[in-house]
């Protein structure tokens, strides 16, 4: 298998020049600028800083640049108090609480407030959250129960206490990444989650979630909920992510490969050897624990410091049994469970390239229709001119070319034509309109039929021709409105979600690092405690005396001067 290179995309300078195959380099942005200014979205200083936490650095608390001096609520000003507030879930209670059938409810402390929600509420948090921030990365939650979790427990799935246990500390994660976020620590939606006096449910109904539009893709990237954007919205495609893109940005071309690289080593080889260590140090502490007994046990038939030796021996093997389920549950806990969640953000980070993808698309279909719409204005022109000139030239019905310019006077020539167009008498259209609308009701099928095709022929192709100038260039007004706003919300996106991703990998710096040092520590507590234990079993072995039958061990020899020299020593070279 080839080495993991740390070909971090992410990881840019805050003085980087963008790349030239960018779209959005080479995109007019012109009047009305990008969208406005709103303190709530706009990631804070401290993401584009070329500041970096590396491995070899001493820990440290994460800077809260984002201060506030004004607070919505009383969670508001508690997240952001300048203290390092930590959100706990303290315990996890079986209630039926508004409900048929008995649920877990995760009780949660935020300073002195208390609240309880379920896991399905967590989830609708969270997927509310990712339509509201479509360019930012929302931490995962702990995924669902499988189905072969409800075949083999069936109904006690949801009561099993390990899936709770690792809810529970998933669960408090999630809320306390959300808390650290520069952005979404500002979300009004997060801190109604975390007030136990609201009804989640009601939260849901009512704005800003209930404002959120059906397709995010045709909805400002900057505030989806915006009830006064553009009615231009309306003109964007709804591309497929798979849609391939004419002039890609290099930067999330490497951001996308760097991505399914990391998800392919997580989700691959170190998840599942770290689901197998984890596996082979429970079965070692179990094997343990059955030992210890044994030895226990043992020691009870026999008398004198033999029993004791077995006593201490069974204790120094029960202390390993301790010590290993304590290091395999640190493992599980430190290491497994964050190897999981950066699987999820792997995942997450692939949508959101995926939206930024569709976006692009969204500004290079509507540039296509934009110039297939001008071309066919050009056509239906050319045609409406030559239709002009040659009515002007062979003595039209009614219509002749106008004047190109309203100062201009109309010639001699021209005015003869108009006298001669004055006077002359069409040829019967057919018959009369005002006839078969009088005869249109109540006719068969085949004369409805007759009726309907008649209309079709009868309409005047010149004033066809011009509803279709007509339409055609409102169709291009709107279009230009729509490629503005596409050009914006790509600016917005790429601009945006290449911050969060780089928030996103100081973040991954420090975690990987604050993993290893648990991981470290966990295995030196087992070996300390391990080697008290069987130091201590030692020195009660070593009392007991030695057998009657025993042979004294003899006096070591004395070296004499003329012992001949054993050839095996220069054969083997000493």
């Amino acid at each position: 298998m080839e080495a993991f290179d740390d070909e971090n995309p992410f990881d840019t300078e805050s003085d980087r020049i963008p790349s030239e195959t960018s779209s959005t380099s080479k995109v007019d942005i012109s009047e009305p600028p990008s969208p406005p200014f709103n303190p709530s979205r706009q990631l804070s200083s401290e993401i584009t800083s070329p500041e970096r936490t590396f491995p070899s650095q001493p820990p440290r608390q994460p800077q809260r640049s984002n201060f506030k001096s004004d607070f919505c609520c009383a969670r508001d000003r508690i997240l952001h108090s300048g203290d390092d507030v930590e959100i706990l879930i303290t315990d996890a209670q079986k209630t039926n609480l508004g409900a048929t059938t008995p649920y877990i409810t995760y009780v949660i402390q935020t300073g002195n407030t208390e609240s309880r929600h379920r896991y399905s509420e967590f989830e609708s948090l969270r997927s509310s959250l990712a339509k509201l921030y479509p360019t930012l990365i929302i931490p995962p939650i702990p995924s669902k129960q499988t189905l072969g979790d409800y075949a083999v427990k069936q109904g006690k799935a949801k009561e099993d206490a390990t899936m709770i246990a690792r809810r529970k500390r998933m669960l408090q994660t999630f809320l306390n990444r959300l808390a650290r976020h520069p952005i979404l620590s500002n979300e009004h939606v997060f801190h109604r989650f975390l007030d136990g006096e609201v009804s989640w449910h009601e939260v849901l109904n009512s704005p800003p979630i209930s404002l959120l539009p059906k397709n995010i893709l045709k909805a400002p990237s900057h505030d989806p909920t915006d009830q006064e954007a553009s009615p231009a919205y309306t003109a964007l495609p709804n591309p497929s992510a798979a849609h391939p893109l004419r002039n890609p940005d290099q930067r999330f071309l490497d951001s996308e490969a760097f991505t399914n690289k990391f998800a392919v080593h997580l989700s691959g080889p170190m998840e599942k050897v770290t689901r197998r260590t984890v596996k082979r140090w429970s079965e070692y502490a179990q094997d343990h624990a059955e030992l210890g007994a044994a030895l226990n046990g043992f020691s009870l038939n026999e008398t004198g410091s033999l029993s004791g030796a077995i006593e201490k021996t069974g204790q120094a093997v029960d202390a390993t049994y301790m010590s290993t389920t304590k290091l395999a549950q640190e493992l599980e806990q430190n290491w497994a469970e964050p190897i999981n969640e950066y699987a999820q953000f792997s995942s997450i980070i692939k949508k959101l390239l995926a939206y930024r993808h569709q976006k692009h698309v969204q500004y290079e279909m509507t540039q296509d229709a934009l110039e297939a719409k001008r071309e066919q204005l050009e056509e239906l022109e050319k045609s409406e001119h030559e239709a002009r000139r040659l009515e002007a030239a062979l003595g039209g019905r009614s219509t002749v070319s106008l004047p190109s310019s309203p100062d201009q006077e109309p010639t001699e020539e021209e005015s003869n034509i108009q006298t001669h167009s004055a006077s002359y008498v069409p040829p019967h259209p057919g018959p009369n309109p005002a006839r078969r609308n009088a005869r249109a009701p109540g006719m068969g099928f085949l004369n409805a039929l007759s009726y309907t095709l008649h209309g079709m022929m009868d309409v005047d192709p010149e004033t066809a021709r011009r509803n279709g100038i007509s339409k055609t260039k409102e169709t291009i007004s709107q279009l230009e409105d729509a490629l503005h706003l596409a050009a914006q919300d790509l600016k917005y996106s790429s601009s945006t979600i290449q911050a969060d991703l780089d928030r996103f990998q100081r973040q991954k710096v420090a975690d990987i690092r604050e993993m290893a040092i648990s991981m470290a520590q966990s295995h030196r507590d087992w070996c300390k405690k391990n080697l008290e234990a069987w130091e201590e079993a030692k020195r009660e072995v070593d009392m007991i005396p030695d057998h009657p039958n025993k042979l004294p061990s003899p006096s070591a020899p004395q070296p004499s001067t003329s012992t001949r020299r054993d050839s095996t020593t220069t054969l083997n070279g000493r």
